[in-house]
């Protein structure tokens, strides 16, 4: 495990994760279709993560949406707002990466046991409706076990904050994710199938076309 100490946001952060198939991308990255082919997304990102490598410019940065300004700068108050709920301090934490490079994860706050959170404020109002009423996490499960399995914590807390719903005391939703080693194995030898794709791409990139 490498740590990576820095700011989320920044430019030495974006760099760190640069080239790096991130907990962030693991579920597009592994996904299929119902025949068992890699989907669009999974195609895109392996396309992205190749291109990194070779120019070590992030390609993400074009999708710096509404959404996503709109999140980090929600997460402090999202993190404050746990903490007080829980008692549990989440302290900021940098990229965390494997040994071999090729995988990364980037916690919104690492718990002083074996846990992590993973924050989301969901600008959708349906998104949010969803949460409640269903509690779930399968779209951030690739996510949360990634990161997990990266960081070697053993739980997750995964926490929605939406401040609109403030005034009926339903801002903070919270649900605690365990570590699950069988959905991890699975996830990795697919992420590992995936790594193989991007490395195909990136010497098809690099590959000089013939005099």
């Amino acid at each position: 495990m490498i740590f990576i100490n820095c700011e989320q946001g920044t430019e030495e952060w974006h760099k760190a994760r640069c080239g790096v198939i991130t907990a962030s991308k693991f579920r597009d990255a592994v996904e299929t279709t119902a025949k068992g082919k890699p989907t669009s997304k999974s195609e895109l990102y392996a396309a992205q993560v190749a291109l990194e490598r070779i120019s070590g410019l992030p390609c993400d940065e074009v999708f710096n949406s509404w959404q996503m300004r709109r999140g980090t700068e929600l997460e402090p108050k999202a993190r404050m707002e746990y903490e007080a709920r829980t008692g549990n301090l989440a302290s900021e934490s940098g990229v965390v990466l494997t040994d071999d490079r090729l995988f990364g994860y980037s916690t919104d706050g690492e718990l002083n046991d074996d846990g992590i959170i993973e924050i989301k404020c969901l600008a959708s109002a349906i998104g949010v409706l969803q949460m409640w009423r269903d509690q779930d996490l399968s779209d951030y499960m690739h996510q949360m076990q990634g990161g997990m399995w990266i960081t070697g914590k053993k739980y997750c807390d995964f926490v929605m904050y939406a401040p609109q719903l403030e005034s009926v005391g339903k801002q903070l939703y919270t649900q605690r994710v365990e570590r699950d080693e069988k959905f991890i194995d699975e996830m990795v030898d697919q992420l590992l199938a995936f790594s193989r794709v991007v490395d195909k791409n990136e010497s098809i990139f690099r590959m000089k076309e013939a005099a």
